[in-house]
């Protein structure tokens, strides 16, 4: 006979296997060409509790074309598992087929010849039809905002995110927490927070004096829907002071504080949760492992690494889920919540193909209103291009190698080293670059473009340091977003390698002779996280380039040797 507690480990087990996603209904369609907004939305409602996940929008109120990474290395356990499988492999993963819209939402192969055909992306227009849609089916589904969203583009610097928070309110979420929102500076940060509507969460953000948590961003919050008890713990982004300038937020500390993740878990349980749901701005690699070290968490909803996946990843009774970047996703995830115990969930990711998704005319005219006093300086033509200009992957990214060519042209510097963030649409061959896609590049608020000489030997600690943040075998070591882009020096890296061990073969790429450890050189970079950094803003830096260029033309960079994968 079989005892309740076995039954309840099959019934878990059993819907893990059964249904537990949508995007093979999309997916199968997508192989088909053919899609509608009632097909993208269709989903069979499952359980009695609802969440909705958007995450690291970066200011992209507008649609935009987005292409995923090509090169997404995982080291240690997370090696050759999703996310880090990419192109043919990822599509043949989830049976994706070659040339379907599938194929251009989630992976990067023939980019350029698919965005012809399947067009822009994102648009928080079309994303608040979704979210309507949604509640139209789960009238008290929970919206979550997974952070990095008053950052990212002109009208959001112009602003100081006050343009995102506008149409951000209008979507009504119910909690979000933060990485970059933190670079407005604690001041702004805190006037922001101060009127909000919804919960600013973050377990992890403390009082830096007295290493307590804030009155401001609450660890957790309560939810009572579809006769559940749902806790939602924020999660904000661990590293800030490591990422960015620590000076613009001395009032708060930061780290991932598991011990006290733990606490609040067993916190929520005590006070009657029957699910908790941690939305996150870990990393999805940060978050898996936490996942192994936290018991009692039923759900992580993932940020920060712009990870899209079709699929949520379970790691022992936790599912974890990703919902990419920049607005192109929407993810829906239905639980069914009994006994004080997730039995069960089905999910879908969304998404948001502006061309299929018809915009929520009430946000569009706020969006419209919030762009208005900026849609003259932002629409100027700056130049064109005729290579496909991306960001996004471990190394240098077309977008990349054309802002350190203006730093090394503009800035008269033999190396341009520029950050290895993961933000910033991309713009297709034959298009306009316009002011508004050099802003999506480059707008921050420490973006002054220094001009200084380093030596060799401090070049390569450079290099090794921010290598080691990314391919630390242990996530919870990798502080940084990708490896820090080079113009004009060329090295090779064994990602399999320890510590001050993985880059060698530094060469100056102008007289291709290796990098002299004892020499100066002159490096001009951007993004510094020291304070009072000197020197003209890296929008204008790339604008003047490429008002030069006229055409941009980037050729295949070859610069980089990476080994040990």
């Amino acid at each position: 006979m079989i005892s309740r507690r076995d039954f309840l480990q099959v019934s878990m087990a059993a819907s893990a296997l059964v249904g537990a996603s949508g995007f093979g209904n999309w997916s199968r369609l997508a192989a088909q060409q053919s899609l509608t907004q009632d097909q993208l939305l269709e989903f069979d409602t499952f359980g009695n509790v609802s969440l909705i996940h958007i995450t690291d929008i970066h200011g992209q109120l507008k649609p935009i074309h987005f292409r995923e990474p090509s090169i997404n290395i995982g080291v240690g356990d997370n090696k050759g598992v999703v996310p880090h499988i990419t192109g043919a492999d990822f599509r043949k993963a989830y049976g994706i087929a070659d040339g379907s819209p599938s194929h251009y939402a989630l992976s990067s192969g023939d980019f350029s010849s698919l965005a012809q055909a399947y067009g822009r992306v994102g648009g928080l227009d079309r994303v608040a039809t979704v979210i309507k849609a949604i509640r139209a089916d789960r009238p008290d589904a929970i919206l979550l905002d997974g952070g990095d969203t008053w950052h990212g583009s002109y009208t959001c610097l112009k602003t100081q995110g006050q343009d995102m928070v506008n149409v951000m309110n209008a979507l009504k979420p119910d909690a979000m927490t933060f990485h970059w929102e933190f670079t407005l500076g604690s001041e702004r940060v805190q006037e922001i927070v101060e009127s909000l509507p919804f919960a600013a969460l973050g377990q992890n953000i403390f009082d830096a004096e007295w290493d307590e948590p804030t009155e401001l961003f609450p660890p957790y919050k309560m939810f009572e829907r579809g006769g559940t008890k749902i806790a939602v713990i924020g999660q904000a982004f661990p590293y800030m002071p490591i990422a960015n300038p620590g000076w613009m937020f001395p009032e708060y500390s930061f780290g991932i504080r598991d011990e006290n993740m733990n606490a609040m878990v067993q916190e929520v349980r005590a006070a009657g949760a029957e699910c908790v749901v941690v939305l996150s701005h870990n990393g999805f690699d940060v978050d898996k492992k936490m996942a192994s070290v936290v018991p009692g968490i039923d759900v992580i909803l993932s940020g920060h690494t712009h990870d899209a996946l079709p699929e949520p990843v379970t790691v022992g009774q936790t599912i974890i889920l990703p919902s990419g970047s920049n607005g192109k996703f929407v993810s829906r995830v239905d639980l069914d919540i009994r006994d004080g115990r997730m039995m069960g969930y089905r999910t879908k990711l969304i998404p948001i193909f502006s061309d299929v998704i018809e915009p929520d005319a009430e946000v569009a005219a706020l969006i419209d209103e919030q762009r208005a006093p900026h849609v003259a300086d932002m629409a100027e033509v700056i130049g064109q291009t005729d290579s496909l200009l991306y960001r996004r992957g471990n190394f240098n990214g077309t977008w990349d190698d054309v802002i350190c060519d203006a730093l090394i042209s503009e800035r008269d510097a033999e190396i341009a080293l520029s950050p290895g963030v993961r933000w910033g649409p991309s713009v297709v061959p034959g298009q306009d670059i316009t002011r508004e896609d050099i802003f999506g590049v480059t707008s921050m608020s420490y973006g002054k473009a220094y001009r200084t000489e380093m030596t060799g030997e401090f070049l390569q600690v450079i290099l090794e340091d921010v290598a080691d943040n990314i391919f630390n075998p242990d996530p919870y070591y990798q502080q940084g977003g990708d490896m820090v882009r080079t113009g004009g020096l060329g090295y090779r890296i064994d990602v399999s390698k320890p510590q001050g061990e993985r880059i060698s073969n530094m060469t100056l790429l102008s007289t291709g002779e290796l990098i002299d450890p004892a020499r100066a050189y002159v490096v001009a970079g951007w993004a510094s996280v020291n304070e009072n950094t000197e020197g003209p803003q890296i929008w204008d830096v790339v604008e003047n380039h490429i008002a030069k260029l006229g055409t941009v033309t980037v050729e295949q960079n070859n610069s980089v040797e990476v080994v040990g994968v």
